[in-house]
């Protein structure tokens, strides 16, 4: 079984596709974690690294085709990125695909906790996201906001993320 989690930056997507994978003893893929390493080799901020990628379309395609790739060719796998849903289901390639969701204030507190960042913080953030869906809809005409492909729609706010690892592994038939 394929679980992909997606969702906007500090929804959970990292740290439950963790717990997730290493509850259900599957391979983890962060596509997130990627993106990051890429931002560092080129020697720029993941903000910054956003911007570049605008007008470098093949940062975000080599990216995407890795995920794919990954998605095809592995099962028993949770891959975490903003896009796996919308990669397995655009790919036809069969998965859970999971959103997860989260308010702006409740992002920037987990963002702040594990990135550190001050006031400049949600103007950053608007801004790395208004550049993300810019680019998503551009390359693939998604709409980021759209959730009608996924299986499940969690919002996270309330939730610890061992409930919300615990929510999608019931409702992924696989408790």
């Amino acid at each position: 079984m394929r679980i992909t989690i997606s969702g906007p930056i500090g929804s959970g997507k990292s740290t439950v596709g963790r717990i997730l994978s290493s509850r259900l003893n599957y391979r983890f893929f962060s596509g997130g974690y990627f993106f990051r390493e890429q931002a560092r080799n080129h020697g720029m901020s993941i903000e910054e690294f956003n911007i570049y990628a605008e007008k470098h379309p093949e940062i975000d395609r080599k990216q995407d085709d890795m995920i794919v790739e990954f998605l095809r060719s592995h099962d028993n796998v949770v891959v975490e990125s903003r896009l796996a849903g919308w990669m397995s289901h655009i790919n036809n390639i069969p998965a859970f695909k999971v959103f997860l969701t989260a308010s702006m204030e409740t992002r920037l507190s987990r963002i702040s906790r594990r990135e550190g960042g001050g006031e400049s913080l949600l103007n950053l953030l608007k801004e790395r996201e208004k550049s993300e869906r810019r680019r998503y809809f551009e390359f693939y005409s998604i709409d980021y906001d759209t959730t009608e492909i996924y299986d499940l729609v969690i919002n996270s706010d309330q939730l610890t993320a061992e409930q919300v690892a615990d929510k999608i592994y019931e409702s992924s038939g696989k408790s």
